[in-house]
């Protein structure tokens, strides 16, 4: 995807100011930000979720030239727990998962055998296949969250876009969506993720950081560049070490 001179205002407050943004294909890009710094804001405009000034661009075009199906086929949204990505409770983990599947139906027409087998590779992708035939109201938060993810993954898009995907995840499962994020970059695909857990974002592609509605830093996540930048929009509260050989954001 890419964006030029996005602006977005939610009621008479402009809380996105003028981004541009490119966000390549086989590149896992995390955002990280404090609290108000736009980044849900900004994930929700490219999803195409609220009114926006300047121009977004999908696959190379323009996203009013793309029909609506063939849109929900190419993007994928994760929205952030409890914000308006909620499920019917009576329905299974494996029926909400094949909600993914819906723009590649036809109206009304049973799922194919692509559309089963696709949402299999999703639940047990998220090592959710075991409860499949469980109603999601009956799910822990972290459980729930993995047929959501599964939802998000079933659709086979090219661009995904999460919030907070590690949201009620216990470590092991963070770190199987950390490996899920790496395939999907490593196989084409544009994962844009929204994180507050710094390790994880830390471990992406690339980085965009966010401050007061603005992009601060956009470049390579294991950059030092990157890292001063991170710094600085918490007010140096953080401090990035490389540990083991890994990056990780430590209070100070």
């Amino acid at each position: 995807m890419a964006v030029q001179g996005l602006r977005v205002a939610l009621g008479a407050t402009e809380v996105l100011h003028g981004i541009d943004l490119a966000l390549p294909r086989g590149t896992w890009t995390s955002v990280v930000g404090p609290n108000g710094a736009g980044k849900s804001t900004l994930l929700r405009a490219l999803a195409g979720l609220l009114p926006h000034a300047g121009q977004v661009e999908l696959l190379g075009r323009p996203w009013s030239q793309w029909p609506a199906r063939a849109r929900a086929r190419a993007l994928a949204w994760l929205a952030q727990s409890g914000a308006g990505d909620a499920a019917a409770d009576d329905l299974t983990s494996y029926d909400v998962a094949m909600l993914g599947r819906l723009p590649h139906q036809r109206w009304l027409a049973a799922p194919s055998g692509a559309d089963r087998a696709a949402v299999e590779r999703a639940l047990r992708r998220t090592q959710a296949w075991e409860w499949r035939d469980r109603p999601i109201g009956q799910l822990s938060g972290g459980e729930r969250q993995r047929v959501l993810l599964a939802r998000a993954l079933a659709v086979e898009a090219e661009v995904l876009l999460m919030d907070e995907p590690l949201a009620n995840l216990d470590p092991p499962h963070q770190a199987d969506w950390l490996a899920t994020a790496r395939e999907l970059a490593a196989a084409g695909c544009a994962v844009v993720s929204v994180l507050h857990e710094l390790h994880a974002a830390l471990a992406a592609d690339a980085m965009v950081v966010m401050a007061a509605g603005r992009i601060a830093h956009h470049g390579a996540a294991a950059d030092p560049a990157t890292h001063r930048a991170l710094e600085a929009v918490f007010d140096h509260r953080v401090a990035v070490h490389q540990v083991a050989g890994e990056f990780v954001a430590l209070a100070r």
